[in-house]
C-alpha cells in the first residue's frame, strides 16, 4: 500500500512539474538550461543558459570522487561530454535523469582493459529508504558512481532541463 501511496505521489510531483515548467516557459518567466557542467572538484553542478549561470548546486560524488570512471563498480563519477537522456520518476532516489555515459570512448577504453564500463550514472535526489543521517548525504561523496544533490535542487534540475541536454563533468 505504502509503494502505491509514493507512487501515486510521485506521479502527481511529476505531472505538477512538467505543467509548470510549461506554464514558466510560455509566459516567457525562466530560462531553460542549455548546457550542464559540473566540476568535481567544486563539488558543484552548474545549470547554464548562453554562457550565464542560471543555478550553482552543490552535489555528492561517487564513493572515490578523484579521477575518471574506468569500470563498472569503480565507484567513481565519470569525466567527459555526455548527454541527459532519460528521466526516472521510479527509482530508489527522489527523482534521476539518467546521463549517456559510457559514450565510444568510455566503452573503447575500457574494452582495452578488458572491463565492462559500468552504466546507469545518474544525477539524482536523496535516497528513498536513507541508511544514513541526513547530515551524511550532506556532508559526503556516497554514490556508486553519480550525482547526488538535495531533493529541491533535483527538482530545479528537472524543471529547468530537457532530453539532450548537453553535460560536461570536468575533474
Amino acid at each position: 500500500m505504502k509503494n502505491r501511496i509514493n507512487s501515486i505521489c510521485r506521479a502527481f510531483l511529476i505531472t505538477c512539474l512538467v505543467f509548470g515548467a510549461a506554464t514558466q516557459s510560455a509566459l516567457g518567466e525562466s530560462r531553460l538550461a542549455d548546457q550542464v557542467i559540473v566540476k568535481k572538484s567544486e563539488r558543484k553542478l552548474y545549470l547554464m543558459s548562453e554562457g550565464e549561470v542560471l543555478r550553482a548546486i552543490d552535489i555528492a560524488l561517487g564513493r572515490v570522487p578523484e579521477g575518471q570512471k574506468t569500470q563498472e563498480g569503480d565507484f567513481r563519477t565519470p569525466e567527459g561530454d555526455y548527454m541527459l537522456t532519460r528521466r526516472r520518476v521510479h527509482s530508489d532516489y527522489f527523482m534521476a535523469i539518467q546521463i549517456s555515459y559510457p559514450n565510444k570512448k568510455d566503452i573503447s577504453h575500457a574494452a582495452s582493459m578488458g572491463v565492462p564500463p559500468g552504466n546507469y550514472i545518474m544525477i539524482h535526489g536523496q535516497p528513498d529508504v536513507p541508511k544514513n543521517s541526513p547530515s551524511y548525504y550532506l556532508n559526503n561523496d556516497w554514490t556508486d558512481g553519480c550525482i547526488a544533490v538535495s531533493n529541491a535542487d533535483m527538482v530545479d534540475i528537472w524543471q529547468l532541463t530537457v532530453a539532450n541536454t548537453p553535460i560536461t563533468i570536468l575533474p
